[in-house]
């Protein structure tokens, strides 16, 4: 196939999934608009059966838990999949102690850039934990708050300090991190089965109080490892990018 049809056929099918997009649309109801009934069931049950008052959260990792699981998973696959890749392409050769992100064809980190990036990186790993634990009490969760903690290791790196950002998140230590957050979610629902339940259900002591720290049962819990296994996830792909990125500009010296 010649270049200019390899166009054509571009434009026809490009012009045809914005038709097919801009159609489905057009049938969406107006914003604001929920016709129910679930949601309104969900809000008036969700308090009382789970001890949460993040109802979000209780979808999350109650009502649709098993859900929630499956995407958990394709984050874990995606990152295995970014990391074996690019250490493929790498050679798998180790590599010296040395800065790799010295010398590189790029301006120095500025003092402002350096200090506000550590003057931060605490705050925010602080946010990102406390999102990541507080799932059933506020509006959060571990995948956002598992963003927001590896922000916290980048944060590092954009203060010109790659080097400490290798030596704060290793490969193996950050490998075995996330998949003990992806098996610590996969073994909550195991528990359940151990005592004659179905998986995944909230076998642990919902609380007195909705909204307490000690409320919700198993979905704190399981909010903590996707938390744990998304932060691990995100720092291990930044990390690949950045081996793989500034070992090329090296070789390419």
């Amino acid at each position: 196939m010649t270049p200019a049809a390899r166009r054509w056929v571009f434009l026809i099918a490009g012009a045809g999934l914005v038709a097919f997009y801009l159609w489905g649309l057009t049938g969406l109801p107006g914003f604001g608009a929920y016709p129910g009934p679930y949601g309104f069931i969900i809000n008036q049950v969700a308090v009382g059966q789970t001890k949460a008052t993040a109802v979000v959260s209780a979808i999350n990792f109650e009502y649709r838990g098993f859900d929630t699981l499956g995407e958990e998973f394709i984050l874990f696959v995606a990152t295995a999949g970014v990391s074996t890749v690019l250490r493929h392409l790498r050679g798998e050769r180790d590599r010296s102690a040395l800065d790799e992100a010295m010398g590189r064809d790029a301006p120095a980190t500025s003092d402002a850039v350096r200090v506000m990036a550590l003057v931060f990186t605490g705050p925010v790993a602080i946010m990102g934990w406390y999102l990541a634990a507080h799932a059933q009490t506020s509006p959060s969760g571990g995948f956002q708050g598992g963003v927001v903690l590896a922000t916290a290791f980048i944060l590092i790196y954009l203060s010109g300090q790659f080097l400490v950002f290798k030596r704060v998140s290793p490969v193996a230590v950050t490998d075995a991190v996330e998949a003990a957050g992806a098996g610590g979610f996969a073994c909550v629902g195991l528990s359940a089965m151990f005592l004659g339940l179905p998986y995944l259900t909230n076998d642990l002591g919902l609380g007195k109080t909705p909204g307490a720290i000690d409320s919700s049962g198993t979905i704190a819990l399981i909010s903590f490892f996707v938390g744990v296994e998304v932060a691990a996830a995100f720092v291990l792909i930044v990390g690949e990018l950045l081996e793989q990125t500034l070992l090329v500009r090296k070789e390419a010296q």
